[in-house]
C-alpha cells in the first residue's frame, strides 16, 4: 500500500508541473490578445461562453459548478495580467455583494467596497471603478428598488448578471445564547429570516444596518449582540455559527447586474433588460406587450416603479429572453419605440447561472 501510495502522488506531483504548464502558457496566449486587442479589456460574452463549454464538456468526477469555478479562477488571473479590475460592490468586505462579485470576476480582481448602492453607481459612472456589482431582486423579498431608481437616470450600461444562493446564519462573538441584548443585521436579511427569528428570538430586539458586514462588525465587538449575515462576514470577524441556513425559503437566490460603461455582444444565451413608460390612454400598457409576443419574444420579469417625471406616473423595468442584436428582440425593439412614450435600453448581456 505505500508504494501505491507513493505512485499514486508521484503521478499527481506530475499532473500538478503540466497544468501549471498549461496554465501558464493559456496566461501567455491572453496577453498575447490583450495587446491585439483595442480598447474593453473585459468581455463578459466570451467569458460566458467559455464556461459554458466547460460544463458541457466536463467528463467529471468534478461537478460542473467546481470546474467553471475553477476556471473562472483561470481566467480572473489572465485577465489581471492584462489589467487588473476594480469592482465596486456594497460593503464593507464580507457582503453578499462582494461574493457576487467574486463569483462574478474572480479573486484576481480588486474589490471597492461602496457605503451605499448609491456610491457604486458614482463609482463606475466617474471611472474610480471599472465595473460595479448591485444587488436587484431575491427571490422571497422581491426586487430591491434603489437599484431600480438608479437605473433610470443612469448612463451606466448592465453588461452581466450573478445569481446567488443567499444562505444567512446566526453568528456570535462567544457560544450560546444567554445576555444576548440585540440582533443586528441588513433590512432584506431580517426579512429573509423573519419566520426562523420569531420562533427562536422572539424577545431580541432587531436593528436593520447598513450590510450584513457591518451587522457582523457590531457583533464582533459587543458580546451581548448576535448578528445575521454570511459564511464571509463569519470568517471575516471571526464569529460563531450558533445556526446555520436559517433562511425561511432553502432556495433563496439574490439575482445581482453587473453595471459599466458597455454592454456585451451576443454569447448565445442572453438577456435585454428594458426601461420604457405607456402613453396615458386605456390599454397603452397592452400595447407595449404585444410586440414582444408578436415576434415570438418571451418575457421573463415585468416591475413597476415610480417615474421621476411627475406624481402617479410611472415606469417598468423589463427583461425578456435573447440579445437585443438578435433579429426577433430587435424587431420587437423597432415596434416599441414607436409605441412607447419612453424606452430605454438598460442593457444586453449573458444569462447569470447559480
Amino acid at each position: 500500500m505505500a508504494e501505491d501510495l507513493q505512485q499514486l502522488r508521484a503521478e499527481i506531483d506530475a499532473l500538478d508541473v503540466e497544468i501549471l504548464n498549461l496554465i501558464n502558457q493559456r496566461a501567455a496566449r491572453a496577453q498575447t490578445i490583450g495587446r491585439l486587442k483595442n480598447g474593453t479589456v473585459y468581455r463578459p460574452e466570451r467569458e460566458a461562453q467559455v464556461l459554458r463549454r466547460i460544463k458541457e464538456r466536463n467528463p467529471g468526477p468534478l461537478t460542473d459548478e467546481t470546474a467553471a469555478r475553477l476556471f473562472r479562477e483561470i481566467m480572473s488571473a489572465c485577465l489581471a495580467l492584462e489589467k487588473p479590475l476594480s469592482v465596486a460592490f456594497l460593503g464593507p468586505l464580507g457582503t453578499f455583494s462582494q461574493a457576487a462579485a467574486q463569483k462574478h470576476f474572480g479573486h484576481a480582481a480588486a474589490p471597492t467596497p461602496c457605503a451605499s448602492i448609491d456610491e457604486v453607481f458614482h463609482d463606475v459612472a466617474s471611472a474610480r471603478a471599472d465595473y460595479g456589482v448591485v444587488p436587484v431582486e431575491n427571490s422571497t423579498e422581491g426586487a430591491i428598488n434603489r437599484t431600480l431608481d438608479l437605473l433610470q437616470d443612469t448612463p451606466l450600461k448592465i453588461c452581466g448578471e450573478v445569481a446567488l444562493r443567499i444562505h444567512q446564519h446566526l453568528l456570535r462573538k462567544v457560544p450560546g445564547l444567554d445576555g444576548v441584548a440585540v440582533l443586528y443585521s441588513h433590512s432584506q436579511s431580517l426579512a429573509q429570516c423573519h419566520e426562523w427569528l420569531n420562533r427562536n428570538l422572539a424577545g431580541v430586539p432587531r436593528v436593520p444596518v447598513a450590510s450584513n458586514a457591518e451587522a457582523a462588525r457590531m457583533a464582533a465587538a459587543d458580546p451581548a449582540a448576535l448578528a445575521v449575515a454570511g459564511e464571509a462576514a463569519a470568517e471575516l470577524y471571526d464569529l460563531q455559527r450558533l445556526a446555520e441556513n436559517i433562511e425561511d425559503d432553502p432556495d433563496n437566490t439574490t439575482r445581482f447586474l453587473v453595471i459599466g460603461k458597455h454592454d456585451a455582444t451576443p454569447s448565445g444565451h442572453d438577456k435585454t433588460s428594458l426601461l420604457m413608460s405607456a402613453h396615458n390612454r386605456p390599454g397603452a400598457v397592452v400595447e407595449l406587450l404585444q410586440p414582444l409576443a408578436r415576434h415570438g419574444v418571451s418575457m421573463t420579469k415585468f416591475e413597476s416603479r415610480p417615474a421621476r417625471s411627475g406624481l402617479w406616473e410611472y415606469v417598468f423595468f423589463i427583461d425578456v429572453e435573447g440579445h437585443r442584436d438578435e433579429p426577433p428582440v430587435a424587431a420587437a425593439l423597432t415596434e416599441l419605440q414607436e409605441k412607447a412614450a419612453f424606452l430605454k435600453i438598460l442593457g444586453a448581456y449573458p444569462v447569470g447561472v447559480l
